[in-house]
């Protein structure tokens, strides 16, 4: 067994953990959503990932990877080390069980749930909040929160029966936002509406039948304030009630020949729009440093 780099804490006693080693065998079940469910653990795969894991402290409990990869992404075994987490060296086909991608790039954390209360979360402040409501395909969830990250959104939350964003794919697609925001699983989608307008936030519905086109909501001002904005499955869009139940039914408008746009397509239109109102100076104000004439 090679001798681990300083500054490492190695559990691997007698050589790398093979598939059956007690915890591999442990951590792989974390695939599951029913053990993810039981433990509040999951498993976030790749450097990029586990360096943004490591970022939000007392997120990760332990990394495993094989010998080459640790050796190839030190600052990831040395942030671990310095956070007295366990790092364990795993064979290839250890480390193939704990990933489900095609090629696994050498490292997996086991990390915490990353569950925010609503309440706690709208206690913040946000002014930008993303609601999945019935999303399924984990792949749209995860890019959806990515683009409610860089759309600057303080909360994205996982409404009713929307995919479960500790699944592999999910966080995968994230690229690793799943750790910037606050992560709301919220049982209501109604009780998510009711909960946004109480904290006095717009709430926006997107559906392709919409009766207020999003150009025109931007240029009247109307997106300047705090908002919530709904996505629904790609499939089937926002339960009628709860589409209802919005301020407003939003529509993104297609100047081409398209017929619609796909759900990560259209929640990034959405909350780049907000994100770009919100930023927008207020009438009468003037850039820091800029004078008057």
């Amino acid at each position: 067994m090679q001798s681990p780099p300083r500054g490492r804490r190695l559990d691997a006693v007698t050589g790398p953990f093979t598939p059956r080693t007690p915890r591999v065998v442990a951590a792989r079940r974390l695939h599951r959503r029913r053990d993810r469910d039981a433990t509040g653990r999951f498993l976030a795969e790749g450097p990029q990932a586990v360096r943004e894991a490591l970022d939000r402290t007392g997120t990760v409990v332990e990394l495993f990877g094989t010998p080459a990869a640790l050796d190839r992404h030190a600052d990831l075994a040395a942030g671990a080390a310095r956070a007295d987490l366990p790092v364990s060296e795993v064979t290839d086909e250890a480390l193939a069980a704990l990933t489900e991608t095609v090629t696994p790039q050498g490292v997996v954390a086991v990390c915490r749930h990353l569950d925010v209360p609503l309440d706690a979360a709208l206690a913040r402040g946000p002014r930008l909040v993303a609601v999945l409501a019935g999303i399924r395909d984990p792949g749209n969830a995860g890019t959806v929160l990515r683009t409610a990250d860089a759309a600057g959104a303080g909360a994205v939350v996982f409404a009713g029966d929307t995919v479960d964003p500790y699944n592999g794919k999910c966080v995968r697609a994230s690229a690793g936002s799943l750790f910037h925001v606050d992560v709301v699983r919220a049982a209501d989608p109604q009780d998510v509406v009711d909960a946004l307008r109480a904290a006095g936030l717009t709430v926006l519905a997107t559906t392709g039948y919409g009766d207020s086109d999003l150009d025109d909501l931007a240029d009247q001002g109307r997106l300047a304030g705090p908002t919530g904005w709904l996505f629904g499955a790609e499939a089937h869009g926002l339960p009628g009630e709860l589409t209802a139940a919005a301020d407003a039914r939003v529509r993104v408008p297609l100047h081409g020949r398209a017929e619609s746009l796909n759900l990560a397509a259209a929640a990034a239109v959405c909350l780049y729009a907000s994100a770009r109102a919100l930023r927008r100076p207020r009438s009468g104000a003037h850039p820091a440093g800029e004078q008057v004439t």
